[in-house]
Protein backbone atom coordinates (compact mmCIF):
# COMPACT_ATOMS: atom_id res chain seq x y z
CA UNK A 1 0.00 0.00 0.00
CA UNK A 2 2.98 2.17 0.84
CA UNK A 3 3.75 1.91 -2.70
CA UNK A 4 0.66 3.29 -4.08
CA UNK A 5 1.44 6.26 -2.03
CA UNK A 6 4.58 6.75 -3.49
CA UNK A 7 3.14 6.42 -7.17
CA UNK A 8 0.28 8.41 -6.14
CA UNK A 9 2.68 11.53 -5.16
CA UNK A 10 4.91 10.54 -8.00
CA UNK A 11 1.84 11.25 -10.28
CA UNK A 12 0.86 14.59 -8.71
CA UNK A 13 4.75 15.51 -8.97
CA UNK A 14 4.86 14.66 -12.21
CA UNK A 15 1.68 16.10 -13.67
CA UNK A 16 2.58 19.47 -12.12
CA UNK A 17 5.89 19.35 -13.99
CA UNK A 18 4.50 18.91 -16.85
CA UNK A 19 1.62 21.65 -16.56
CA UNK A 20 4.51 23.82 -15.88
CA UNK A 21 6.55 23.02 -18.80
CA UNK A 22 3.44 23.25 -20.81
CA UNK A 23 2.24 26.57 -19.24
CA UNK A 24 5.90 28.28 -19.74
CA UNK A 25 6.11 27.27 -23.38
CA UNK A 26 2.85 27.86 -24.22
CA UNK A 27 1.29 30.02 -27.25
CA UNK A 28 2.78 33.66 -26.46
CA UNK A 29 5.88 32.07 -23.93
CA UNK A 30 8.48 33.73 -26.01
CA UNK A 31 9.95 29.96 -25.79
CA UNK A 32 11.74 29.14 -29.09
CA UNK A 33 9.50 26.99 -30.75
CA UNK A 34 12.08 26.39 -34.03
CA UNK A 35 14.41 24.29 -32.30
CA UNK A 36 14.66 21.30 -34.36
CA UNK A 37 17.08 17.75 -33.63
CA UNK A 38 18.14 16.58 -36.34
CA UNK A 39 18.95 12.70 -35.85
CA UNK A 40 19.08 12.14 -39.18
CA UNK A 41 21.98 14.60 -39.60
CA UNK A 42 25.59 12.27 -39.14
CA UNK A 43 27.71 14.98 -38.00
CA UNK A 44 26.00 16.57 -35.90
CA UNK A 45 25.11 13.49 -34.39
CA UNK A 46 28.86 12.30 -34.12
CA UNK A 47 29.26 15.88 -31.97
CA UNK A 48 26.11 14.69 -30.16
CA UNK A 49 27.77 11.64 -29.10
CA UNK A 50 30.81 13.36 -27.88
CA UNK A 51 28.75 16.00 -25.79
CA UNK A 52 26.79 13.24 -24.37
CA UNK A 53 29.33 11.08 -22.93
CA UNK A 54 31.36 13.77 -21.33
CA UNK A 55 28.29 15.55 -19.97
CA UNK A 56 25.27 13.68 -19.54
CA UNK A 57 26.09 9.91 -19.79
CA UNK A 58 27.62 9.89 -15.93
CA UNK A 59 23.99 9.82 -14.96
CA UNK A 60 22.08 8.71 -17.63
CA UNK A 61 24.04 6.24 -18.47
CA UNK A 62 25.84 5.38 -21.77
CA UNK A 63 23.09 3.21 -23.24
CA UNK A 64 20.54 6.14 -22.12
CA UNK A 65 19.21 3.55 -19.25
CA UNK A 66 18.84 6.17 -16.37
CA UNK A 67 19.34 5.24 -12.98
CA UNK A 68 17.60 2.72 -10.97
CA UNK A 69 13.73 4.10 -9.70
CA UNK A 70 13.73 7.11 -11.40
CA UNK A 71 10.23 7.71 -10.46
CA UNK A 72 10.94 8.15 -7.26
CA UNK A 73 12.46 9.93 -4.72
CA UNK A 74 15.78 9.09 -3.44
CA UNK A 75 16.32 9.78 0.38
CA UNK A 76 17.43 13.54 -0.35
CA UNK A 77 13.83 14.13 -2.01
CA UNK A 78 15.29 14.37 -5.46
CA UNK A 79 14.57 11.97 -8.52
CA UNK A 80 17.33 9.97 -10.42
CA UNK A 81 17.91 10.66 -13.87
CA UNK A 82 15.51 9.11 -16.13
CA UNK A 83 16.07 6.97 -18.90
CA UNK A 84 16.40 8.65 -22.24
CA UNK A 85 15.91 5.38 -24.33
CA UNK A 86 12.59 4.36 -25.16
CA UNK A 87 11.08 3.36 -21.83
CA UNK A 88 11.98 6.75 -20.37
CA UNK A 89 9.85 9.90 -20.47
CA UNK A 90 12.12 12.10 -22.17
CA UNK A 91 10.77 11.27 -26.52
CA UNK A 92 6.81 12.24 -24.83
CA UNK A 93 8.56 15.71 -24.64
CA UNK A 94 8.79 17.85 -28.03
CA UNK A 95 11.92 19.45 -28.89
CA UNK A 96 11.61 22.86 -28.12
CA UNK A 97 10.90 21.51 -24.39
CA UNK A 98 13.60 19.61 -24.09
CA UNK A 99 16.33 22.27 -25.28
CA UNK A 100 15.01 24.38 -22.61
CA UNK A 101 14.95 21.58 -19.96
CA UNK A 102 18.52 21.06 -20.67
CA UNK A 103 19.79 24.38 -21.09
CA UNK A 104 18.04 25.95 -18.08
CA UNK A 105 17.07 22.91 -15.89
CA UNK A 106 14.30 21.26 -14.72
CA UNK A 107 14.01 23.18 -11.22
CA UNK A 108 14.13 26.97 -13.65
CA UNK A 109 11.38 25.07 -15.85
CA UNK A 110 9.02 23.95 -13.36
CA UNK A 111 9.77 26.57 -10.44
CA UNK A 112 11.94 26.88 -7.71
CA UNK A 113 10.50 24.93 -5.29
CA UNK A 114 11.24 22.07 -7.73
CA UNK A 115 14.35 20.27 -6.17
CA UNK A 116 16.60 18.47 -8.75
CA UNK A 117 20.33 17.18 -9.30
CA UNK A 118 19.83 18.32 -12.90
CA UNK A 119 21.49 21.42 -13.80
CA UNK A 120 21.08 23.78 -16.18
CA UNK A 121 23.66 23.82 -19.30
CA UNK A 122 23.62 26.91 -20.12
CA UNK A 123 26.65 28.43 -19.23
CA UNK A 124 28.83 24.70 -20.11
CA UNK A 125 27.23 24.08 -23.55
CA UNK A 126 26.44 25.43 -26.09
CA UNK A 127 23.23 25.97 -28.38
CA UNK A 128 24.72 23.74 -31.13
CA UNK A 129 26.35 21.17 -28.34
CA UNK A 130 22.85 20.87 -26.65
CA UNK A 131 20.98 20.68 -30.05
CA UNK A 132 23.83 17.76 -30.81
CA UNK A 133 23.45 15.89 -27.66
CA UNK A 134 19.81 15.95 -28.10
CA UNK A 135 19.80 14.87 -31.57
CA UNK A 136 22.14 11.88 -30.81
CA UNK A 137 19.88 10.89 -28.04
CA UNK A 138 17.04 10.78 -30.72
CA UNK A 139 18.68 9.17 -32.96
CA UNK A 140 19.12 5.92 -31.11
CA UNK A 141 15.45 5.70 -30.71
CA UNK A 142 13.85 2.85 -32.15
CA UNK A 143 11.52 4.33 -35.39
CA UNK A 144 8.19 3.92 -34.32
CA UNK A 145 9.18 6.53 -30.71
CA UNK A 146 10.89 8.60 -33.44
CA UNK A 147 7.73 8.73 -35.62
CA UNK A 148 5.58 9.32 -32.73
CA UNK A 149 7.89 11.78 -30.77
CA UNK A 150 7.96 13.78 -34.59
CA UNK A 151 4.00 13.40 -34.25
CA UNK A 152 4.43 15.34 -30.53
CA UNK A 153 6.44 17.91 -32.25
CA UNK A 154 4.06 18.09 -35.04
CA UNK A 155 1.08 18.92 -32.50
CA UNK A 156 2.92 20.93 -30.54
CA UNK A 157 4.13 23.37 -33.54
CA UNK A 158 0.65 23.97 -34.68
CA UNK A 159 -0.53 24.76 -30.82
Amino acid sequence: MKNKGFLAVGGVVGAAIVYSIVTFFGPGSGADQSVELRPDDLKLVALGKKVYDANCASCHGRTFEGQDNWRERDANGLLPAPPHDENGHTWHHPDAVLFALTKYGPSVMAGDDYKSAMPGFEDVLSDEEILASLSYVKSRWPKEIRQRHDQINLSARQQ
